[in-house]
């Protein structure tokens, strides 16, 4: 069981994360169950926080490996594990020494960011029907998660005067508190209007009951159900929304979240020659690494739609994207291959396993393969 020194130290941390490094919430969230998941761990093996020491860490470090966690969550814990020595050992003097500090974090090497295809997104969208408060929510929490490129957290934090009609645009705060100003999208602009009407947002807030009725609720989006009805909807609500209308129209769950939306309208607009100069200041990266991610993906679909394009491509191998009406076997006699060659280098067990700008990768046909 954590003692409440150590539920002390990290409160005292969290706080100091908060107050003197400029941490959002959710970072402190994030932090502090990592930290409570070590502190479970270390009660299992007898061992409190000081009383570790780098082999300990190690261990703990190899366990999360052992039980598969992604390797940038693997990342998250160590960071997380080692700021909070840094802290009681150099911040507050609590600890003679650093065990934590030999430790390395592992490399997370990203790959393009999860996007879905245009095809996915118009069945999304369209997945809210109806003319009730939630129907109109939920349409426009769609249409600005992908539209505007927010992050759940923008979203969730967006205000009413932070929404301006009249110049089409929203003012978001996201990381750090920094502010931007992003463009609100034809579509985005009709179902948020629809939402913040009389017969959407303000019908949601007559249903509060009791003390709650007599508050004044900034919040643009809102909770629907339950005790928190008519105040600010939460991450896990906006969450919610979005796996929802998912399974209603058969989207992978493991796929769908509200940041692939983000990564969705990113990779869209790249793809349809976006600057990367405009997509960096649009989504509101400090870096330009974190927007030329992206530019990848802008590549390979160009590539691929070049390959089945241009008259003069003669593409015999490589990769191939996916067109309405295209089957596996038709694919594969193009190509001059065997179907069962085609599915081995794509990992597919089902023939009927294919969609619309899927990008395959092509083995090269038999004769080809032997004068290499």
């Amino acid at each position: 069981m954590t003692t409440r020194e150590e539920t002390l130290w990290l409160g005292q941390f969290l706080d100091w994360k908060v107050l003197n490094k400029g941490r959002t919430l959710t970072t402190k969230e994030a932090y502090q169950r990592d930290l409570n998941a070590f502190l479970v761990w270390l009660d299992s093996t007898g061992q409190q926080l000081k009383t570790v020491d780098e082999d300990h860490i190690a261990s703990y470090v190899e366990h999360l490996h052992d039980s598969n966690y992604q390797i940038s969550t693997v990342a998250r814990a160590v960071v997380a594990i080692k700021e909070l020595f840094s802290f009681l050992s150099v911040e507050e003097e609590i600890l003679a020494a650093n065990p934590s500090e030999n430790i390395g974090v592992p490399t997370v090497r990203e790959g393009p960011p999860k996007a879905l295809t245009y095809e996915q997104i118009e069945s999304l969208l369209g997945s809210p029907v109806g003319d009730d408060p939630a129907t109109y929510r939920d349409r426009a929490v769609l249409e600005v998660l992908y539209g505007c490129g927010l992050r759940v957290g923008e979203l969730i934090g967006l205000d009413t005067d932070d929404v301006y009609f009249d110049k089409q645009q929203l003012r978001v705060f996201g990381k750090g508190r920094r502010e931007r100003i992003v463009p609100l999208g034809a579509e985005a602009h009709h179902a948020l209007s629809q939402w913040m009407s009389g017969a959407g947002r303000q019908a949601a807030l007559t249903l509060r009951r009791g003390s709650e009725r007599r508050k004044v609720e900034r919040a643009v989006f809102l909770s629907l159900a339950g005790p928190t009805l008519g105040t600010r909807l939460s991450r896990m609500g906006a969450w919610g929304i979005v796996r929802r209308h998912g399974d209603k129209v058969g989207l992978d769950r493991k796929l769908l979240t509200p940041h692939v939306l983000r990564h969705s309208c990113a990779t869209h607009m790249m793809v349809n020659g976006a600057d990367i100069r405009f997509v960096q200041k649009f989504l509101g990266h400090v870096s330009i690494r974190s927007t030329q991610r992206y530019t990848s993906l802008r590549f390979e679909e160009l590539r691929a739609r070049h390959a089945q394009a241009h008259p003069r491509s003669e593409v015999e191998s490589g990769e191939y994207l996916v067109a309405e009406g295209d089957t596996l076997i038709a694919i594969a006699n193009r190509f001059g291959i065997d179907l069962s060659d085609l599915l081995r280098e794509n990992n597919i067990s089902d023939p009927t396993e294919i969609y619309v700008d899927q990008t395959l990768r092509i083995p090269s046909p038999p004769d080809e393969a032997v004068r290499r």
